[in-house]
């Protein structure tokens, strides 16, 4: 439960040789995968064991490996994004690359549609490239002339979101890429979002140090506050020692997977490998 949060322990797991950009769980929750600035990802079976020699690596991309998402409609096929200018897909029962598409332009985002159909990968050049999971072919590209962030869709797949450098939140139809809504949602750059798995609300993170929610009917801001909670209060604070990259709650459990910026230098205590993932939930 939540009030018992307090007595919950943290994990770590010796995951990559530097920092870590991205965590996310697999649709079923068995699997966690990671990707680093060391140009491989990881995946792991976390609840059964934290040594890495029971996890598996995946070796290919020549750059970081910025973001990472799973098929939300099939637990062993991953997706990551990566600065070498290709986006792969891992199947995760064999550790193996089965698809590589060239995007022609150094990925920091992506996202994979409700239905699994799409997968949509954003660029540094704010290009967002929509990928077809039946071809592996690009289908579309569509260029913005604002600093593009966070990008994802709606539960109902019908609703394309994209956080922004001037910090707003775009809406966009899908698929006809169609502006509806536009909301200044934050007064500097506006970086994540988050979509709660019931599709009433949508999450951004800012450099503002805020995190707004919003309405998902009528996009209206509900509250701002920094622990999302339904009340807004703030119920646990697990302490950090660097900036926090990525953070992914497990889809049916109450296990928070992060990671972030560690040096092996802190100050006051022991030193730290960067590169290191660990998950908070666990019990005593």
């Amino acid at each position: 439960t939540i009030a018992g949060f307090p007595t919950l322990k943290t994990r770590e797991y010796k995951a990559h040789k530097a920092s870590i950009h991205t965590v996310g769980w697999n649709s079923d929750g068995r699997r966690l995968a990671s990707g680093s600035v060391d140009k491989t990802a990881r995946i792991w079976t976390p609840e059964r064991t934290s040594d890495p020699r029971h996890s598996q690596e995946l070796r290919g991309h020549t750059d970081s490996v910025d973001q990472l998402r799973w098929d939300p409609t099939h637990p062993d096929h991953l997706a990551t994004a990566s600065c070498d200018k290709t986006v792969r897909i891992w199947d995760a029962r064999s550790g193996k690359s089965i698809h590589t598409i060239d995007t022609g332009g150094q990925n920091i985002n992506i996202s994979w549609s409700p239905d699994g159909q799409k997968i949509a990968v954003g660029n540094k050049d704010d290009k967002i490239s929509f990928i077809d999971t039946r071809t592996f072919q690009i289908e579309r590209n569509v260029q913005f002339k604002v600093e593009v962030n966070e990008i994802g869709w709606n539960p109902k797949g019908n609703l394309f979101f994209l956080t922004t450098g001037p910090g707003q939140i775009k809406v966009l139809e899908y698929p006809s890429m169609k502006e509806v809504h536009s909301m200044e949602a934050h007064t500097s750059n506006c970086y994540c979002l988050e979509v709660d798995p019931r599709g009433r609300y949508l999450a951004t993170g800012s450099a503002d140090a805020l995190v707004n929610l919003w309405d998902m009917e009528e996009f209206y801001h509900v509250r701002s506050f920094g622990s999302l909670v339904e009340t807004g209060e703030s119920v646990h604070k697990i302490t950090c020692f660097a900036a926090m990259n990525t953070v992914a709650w497990h889809p049916s459990k109450y296990l928070l997977a992060y990671a972030g910026d560690e040096t092996d230098n802190v100050p006051g205590r022991s030193p730290i490998m960067a590169g290191n993932l660990r998950i908070f939930g666990f019990s005593p």
